[in-house]
């Protein structure tokens, strides 16, 4: 049975009130939709998982808790048990290896849509519309900028794609350009 987007978002909404993060959450699921989309698989899944996969970090942001807690409410809400693996492997902390492609794609969209995110909104326009991977991949080199994001989670992400980093970047800024107006990403243009 497919996952049901309309059942994440409640659960998500249940739990997530910061406007950042839900968006943060709906960046991530526009990412995980896309790479679905390329590798041929079932984009609900895939959404309803990236939607997910921080809907507990408000509530409970220790890494004793996330997203542990989580992962328990799914379970007892029925939801199966890939579901749930791939969302405890989005943690590196969490002990739980990533293997299936959904794994490593919801690793490497997680942090990257977030850095996305904040490239696009000290860009002049405040838009994704007009940024580009050449401009990601500087502000990545810049230390100050974001810095709660590993860089090395970045080049991760993009190796566990197989994929070089500025086109996994490249990817995600067009999957995240489709949804810009519902991120708050579409600025001045």
């Amino acid at each position: 049975m497919p996952l049901s987007r309309d059942d994440a978002w409640h659960l998500l909404s249940e739990y997530t009130q910061s406007d950042s993060l839900l968006k943060h959450a709906m960046a991530v699921e526009a990412a995980v939709r896309g790479y679905a989309r390329k590798f041929g698989e079932n984009e609900d899944d895939w959404g309803a998982v990236a939607l997910l996969h921080d809907f507990d970090y408000e509530r409970w942001p220790s890494p004793e808790d996330h997203p542990f807690r989580g992962t328990e409410i799914l379970r007892v809400k029925g939801y199966p048990d890939w579901v749930i693996r791939a969302i405890l492997s989005h943690a590196d902390y969490s002990g739980v290896s990533r293997e299936s492609l959904l794994e490593k794609t919801l690793f490497a969209c997680d942090e990257l849509a977030g850095f996305i995110t904040a490239a696009s909104l000290v860009r002049p326009s405040k838009s994704v519309l007009d940024l580009e991977a050449p401009s990601v991949v500087k502000r990545m080199k810049d230390k100050a900028f974001a810095r709660a994001v590993k860089r090395d989670d970045l080049r991760a992400g993009a190796e566990l794609l197989a994929l070089p980093l500025d086109e996994h970047i490249a990817n995600v800024i067009v999957f995240m350009r489709d949804h810009a107006d519902a991120l708050g990403l579409r600025g001045t243009l």
